[in-house]
């Protein structure tokens, strides 16, 4: 009999039983799309370093230009031209104007920017404004972008390339990361043959190696396959110490239940300590999460969908606590498009389609028994039920989970 945790509880284990792992290294900032912060970036200066203009058009002072109109323009005087990549190096004189490109630094005195299209040039050294401006328009201020000293990146951001931009726009060209973690995937059970192979009578392929280790690597993780080991616990202990010392995550894929073969347990336990045993999930309530060598090993449902999403819930969870990575959840409203019933005392966990028809978003249950693997291929996220829930009906809001 399983004694099974909620998976806050979970998660709570996860935080007090395991820290983030101090291992970092500094890669090109190339090569530092998808890493994961190891500390904070800091500005170093303000960025716009000057006070610059975001269109073509006439350096101005902005109470020069309040009442213009086409039929009545404030006459203003040409006093220069600012060049791209040149410093303002002149002040802006009284009831003039000074003539800048896009990008261009405003020069000191001005506070505003007359666009071209609403400018004539008299081509007696003056130009008419004939739309006032007001102060600050068509303008990017010194520091509006970040000041010195501003924390532009968290640490544990997992870096975008617009973050590779921000880093650009500082002079960073070497990023702190965290060292990619190392998990390891053993496969148990005497039915599995590789993807590779035909199956036999009785047989079946080996699903979760692939599909959990992609999954790994998603997170940003390096995959160490290894192999398919038979359903005996010298094996598999063998097999979870050659893992132990190569990986910082183990999971042993099938062999989580209660069966008469179902050895993940005792290989734990011979080698360290059984931290739980049973989630209120479905699918997925065999879940374990062991510690040996300080390191987690999971034991995961040899069921595909059952795998995928305790993998998807757990293992990510484990994953973003070793390397510091501050995650944020995505999810989106829908409608659901039937309803669906849920009584057992567990969380139920359900893929879902998403479609749209008259900017009503819809989200269509894929029911499927764990051991199925193309629903998974189908859904764009899932559900959650609570497990206090009987159910939900046709036509109620439900957050979707994207995967």
């Amino acid at each position: 009999m399983l004694h099974v945790l909620t998976p806050e509880e979970v998660y709570a284990l996860i935080r007090e039983s395991f820290n983030t792992l101090e291992n970092k290294e500094a890669v090109p900032l190339s090569e530092s799309c998808g890493r994961v912060l190891s500390g904070p970036v800091l500005s170093g200066g303000d960025e716009p370093p000057f006070n610059r203009s975001t269109v073509d058009g006439y350096a101005v002072k902005a109470s020069d230009t309040f009442g213009a109109s086409e039929s009545l323009p404030a006459i203003l005087e040409m006093a220069g031209q600012i060049y791209m990549g040149e410093p303002a190096r002149d002040p802006l004189p009284e009831d003039a104007c000074i003539r800048i490109p896009t990008g261009g630094a405003v020069p000191e005195g001005a506070n505003a920017i007359a666009m071209q299209e609403f400018t004539e040039d008299f081509e007696d050294g003056t130009i008419g404004i004939t739309k006032p401006v007001s102060p600050g328009e068509n303008m990017i201020f010194k520091g509006d972008d970040m000041k010195e000293g501003d924390v532009i990146l968290p640490a544990g951001k997992r870096l975008t390339p617009k973050d590779i931009g921000a880093l650009a726009s500082l002079g960073i060209s070497d990023v702190t990361v965290q060292t990619p973690l190392t998990v390891g995937i053993i496969s148990t059970g005497d039915e599995l043959v590789p993807e590779s192979e035909v199956p036999g009578p009785g047989q079946i392929r080996d699903i979760n190696s692939q599909m959990l280790g992609a999954l790994c690597q998603s997170e940003g993780c390096r995959v160490h396959l290894c192999g398919i080991v038979k359903d005996d616990l010298d094996l598999l202990t063998d097999a979870l110490k050659k893992a132990l010392a190569q990986c910082d995550i183990i999971i042993l894929s099938g062999g989580s239940s209660v069966g008469e073969k179902d050895n993940s347990v005792k290989a734990i336990t011979r080698l360290g300590e059984l931290l739980f045993h049973g989630v209120a999930i479905r699918p997925g309530k065999p879940t374990l999460l062991g510690k040996a060598d300080g390191k987690p090993v999971f034991g995961l449902p040899g069921h595909p969908q059952a795998a995928f999403f305790t993998a998807k819930l757990f293992v990510c969870a484990m994953i973003d606590r070793l390397s510091g990575y501050k995650r944020e959840t995505i999810r989106i409203p829908a409608t659901l498009s039937r309803s669906v019933s849920a009584n057992d005392g567990r969380e139920l966990y359900l893929p879902v389609t998403l479609k749209e028809e008259n900017g009503i978003l819809t989200a269509i249950p894929l029911h499927g028994k764990s051991g199925l693997i193309a629903t998974l291929t189908r859904a764009d996220g899932y559900i959650c039920i609570e497990r206090n829930r009987e159910g939900i009906k046709a036509g109620d809001a439900v957050n979707v989970y994207l995967f």
